[in-house]
C-alpha cells in the first residue's frame, strides 16, 4: 500500500521487450534505501517488485496486463517516472489510499501555469472510472495523490502547486501524453455494496 507522495523521480535506463510482457530498469536513489530484492515500488503508481537491484537502479519485470493496462509500456530511455516506497505501519499518511492498481490510463488534456508557480492539469478520463470521481475527492494520478479541483463530463481538473510541480515528473507532461489513474478504493467498495443492496 502506497500514498501518493512522491519520493523520486527515477530515469528509466531500458524498457526490455520480452516474449511474455517485458523488463523495465529505472536509476534512482532514494527509493533504494534498505531495499532488497522482492521489495514493492510504485512506478507512476504501479505496484512492482524489485527483481534486480544496484546502488543507484532496479529492474521489475512487466507483466502483458501491466503492460496493457498502464502508461509503462510507452517509457522510453530518459523517461522520468514517479517512484514511491511502500506505506510502513508507523509512517503518516500524507496522502490516500492508494493500492498500486492502476484502473486505466488518461490523456493529458493541458498543462497550463496559474501564476505563482501552480498549475492547472486538466486530464481525459474513461467514461468507466468517471462515476468513481467526485470534486473535492482524491485520485491517484501516475501515482500522485492529487484532490480533484473539479469534473465536468469525462475532464477531471487539478490545482498542481509548486511542490508537486517541481519534485515529481508531471513536468514533463505533455498534452496527448498518458497518465496513470487509480480511483478511491472506497469508492468502488462502497458501489459495490450498494448494488448487492
Amino acid at each position: 500500500m502506497f500514498t501518493g507522495i512522491i519520493e523520486e523521480v527515477g530515469t528509466v535506463i531500458e524498457l526490455q521487450p520480452r516474449q511474455a510482457g517485458a523488463r523495465l530498469t529505472i536509476s534512482c536513489f532514494s527509493v533504494l534505501k534498505n531495499a532488497a530484492v522482492g521489495a514493492s515500488i510504485a512506478v507512476n503508481g504501479a505496484c512492482l517488485t524489485a527483481v534486480e537491484l544496484s546502488e543507484y537502479h532496479f529492474s521489475t519485470d512487466l507483466a502483458p496486463e501491466t503492460l496493457r493496462r498502464t502508461n509503462l509500456g510507452a517509457l522510453r530511455p530518459d523517461s522520468l517516472a514517479n517512484l514511491e516506497r511502500p506505506l510502513r505501519v508507523d509512517s503518516r499518511l500524507d496522502g490516500h489510499f492508494v493500492l498500486g492498481h492502476v484502473d486505466g490510463t488518461a490523456q493529458t488534456v493541458s498543462l497550463e501555469p496559474l501564476g505563482n508557480e501552480n498549475w492547472w492539469l486538466r486530464i481525459r478520463v474513461p467514461r468507466e472510472l468517471t462515476p468513481y470521481i467526485v470534486s473535492k475527492g482524491s485520485l491517484a494520478v501516475d501515482g500522485i495523490s492529487l484532490t480533484v479541483a473539479e469534473i465536468a463530463d469525462d475532464v477531471a481538473g487539478f490545482t498542481i502547486i509548486p511542490h508537486t510541480y517541481e519534485n515529481t515528473a508531471l513536468h514533463a507532461s505533455r498534452p496527448g501524453s498518458l497518465v496513470n489513474l487509480e480511483v478511491d478504493i472506497l469508492a468502488k467498495h462502497v458501489e459495490k455494496l450498494l448494488h448487492r443492496g
